[in-house]
């Protein structure tokens, strides 16, 4: 998934100190829960997968100390949205999802995990908890690569609807990437 640029969708309104956030969610294969700085190493392994980042914002992580910053990043992100989340499965770290700003969400896994319906576990646990834990959202947005076919068919699987595409609106790995943007509205029907 890649991070984008809805700036003009996000929600005025940040968590503040005493908010409610997700402690940890469970389901049938996985276990999401916020970033804590164990998950450096394990995040570095997806992180600096070139096939991980292929349609990601930013290239593979060459060393650790980039990695920190974007777990670094994650915990803010946690902080203000109460929702992003490592996901881990039988006790090991292989992605993250959840609301990396308000109200947009993001994931990534290893590509050791991906065809096996992991993401779209992970992201109806996340969408349920968001709706629960933010009342006031209407909707839910994503931004990917629109070269991204298995993001797409999961977004559209997940009952998020294409609104827009906009060219060169990142450049990565030396070339310039279009964006396709969705939003899912609350109460939307879910396609699985």
């Amino acid at each position: 998934m890649l991070p984008g640029t809805l700036q003009h969708h996000a929600l005025p309104r940040t968590r503040q100190p005493g908010d409610a956030s997700v402690g940890v969610i469970k389901t049938a294969r996985l276990t999401l829960r916020p970033p804590c700085p164990a998950d450096l190493a394990p995040l570095h392994a997806i992180f600096s997968d070139a096939r991980a980042m292929r349609f990601w914002s930013h290239e593979a992580h060459e060393d650790l100390a980039r990695t920190q910053e974007t777990l670094n990043g994650m915990v803010e992100s946690h902080t203000q949205t109460g929702l992003e989340l490592v996901i881990e499965r039988n006790g090991h770290v292989i992605g993250k999802a959840g609301l990396w700003r308000m109200a947009e969400i993001g994931y990534i896994l290893h590509p050791d995990h991906w065809g096996q319906g992991l993401a779209q576990e992970a992201l109806e646990a996340v969408l349920e908890a968001a709706w629960a834990l933010h009342p006031e959202l209407q909707e839910i947005n994503a931004e990917i690569d629109p070269r991204n076919d298995s993001s797409a068919r999961l977004l559209a699987r997940l009952g998020f609807v294409e609104t827009h595409r906009a060219e060169r609106t990142i450049k990565v790995w030396g070339e310039w990437c279009d964006s396709a943007y969705y939003v899912l509205k609350r109460g939307a029907p879910v396609c699985t």
